[in-house]
């Protein structure tokens, strides 16, 4: 199987075009863990495949360290878009990426040469909030904003945002002593969240800068998730700490992303990706 290993920010995964490929369906989620093994495999965040789509430009599938499908990835629509380009799956700047979340828009800047791409805009929609969207136990027409919530023996304020996935999303006062690795596992798999969910730590500086970190579902801590930076920005807004329109930088461990919840309610994503190597794996 040949594969292509990219990251958006430290996030890596490895990337099957099965335009070309055949994969067996009921083989995907062990294929999965095994690349993703970084002592037995090639070593990853998880697997993402770039295939053919029936309603948009391409399609992309997500499947995580564990072997579980995710529905959505930021760090890996960016690198997917810059994938399509470079690889001529698509031949125009802007076009559709279909995903279990839903279909994103995706923009690419390329170089002069117009053969290499550094630089994507992502339109990640609008964010959904109801209980029965993310999806949270409770009444399916209510939110969970700024709400107090208990983990092991510390009350927490959640703000819970769907962008495709499931975020919960905590403000701290110091992004060093956030406890990502104590609260993440505890609340990745609660039985609030019947789909898992990505939990989220951040600090604001400003109202168009902050610093964050995740523990994502089914991969653990990880060195960005696009995603969890969109839902950060929004639970921002949502809880009165900047406001819509603005840009925020968000400084993830990998690198940072600008983040804007527009008034047209689209969340747009703008980031880096890059190409690690190619290579071919012995399944």
């Amino acid at each position: 199987m040949k594969f292509t290993k990219m990251h958006g920010l430290g996030n890596s995964y490895i990337y099957v075009n099965v335009f070309e490929e055949t994969l067996k369906e009921e083989e995907l989620p062990e294929l999965a863990v095994n690349v993703s093994n970084k002592n037995t495999g090639i070593g990853s965040d998880g697997m993402i495949l770039i295939g053919p789509s029936e309603t948009e430009d391409i399609q992309m599938r997500i499947f995580n360290a564990d072997g579980s499908e995710a529905k959505n990835c930021g760090n890996g629509l960016r690198s997917v878009a810059k994938y399509a380009y470079e690889n001529q799956l698509v031949k125009k700047e802007s076009f559709t990426v279909e995903t279990l979340g839903g279909a994103v828009k995706a923009h690419v800047y390329p170089s002069n040469d117009n053969k290499t791409v550094e630089r994507i805009a992502v339109d990640m929609g609008a964010p959904r909030l109801y209980k029965k969207d993310i999806p949270m136990k409770g009444e399916p027409h209510t939110t969970t904003v700024d709400e107090a919530i208990e983990v092991d023996g510390q009350i927490l304020m959640m703000t819970a945002v769907s962008m495709g996935n499931p975020h919960a999303v905590f403000f701290v006062d110091n992004i060093t002593q956030a406890p990502v690795e104590q609260i993440g596992p505890l609340l990745e798999k609660d039985d609030m969240f019947p789909e898992s969910a990505n939990i989220e730590f951040v600090e604001m500086v400003s109202e168009n800068e902050m610093h964050f970190r995740v523990w994502e579902r089914g991969s653990g801590i990880t060195q960005a998730c696009g995603t969890g930076a969109c839902a950060a920005v929004v639970a921002a807004i949502l809880t009165n700490r900047t406001k819509k329109g603005i840009p925020v930088t968000v400084h993830l461990l990998g690198g940072d992303l600008e983040i804007i919840w527009t008034e047209n309610n689209s969340v747009w994503m703008t980031g880096p990706a890059v190409t690690i190597g190619h290579g071919e794996y012995k399944k």
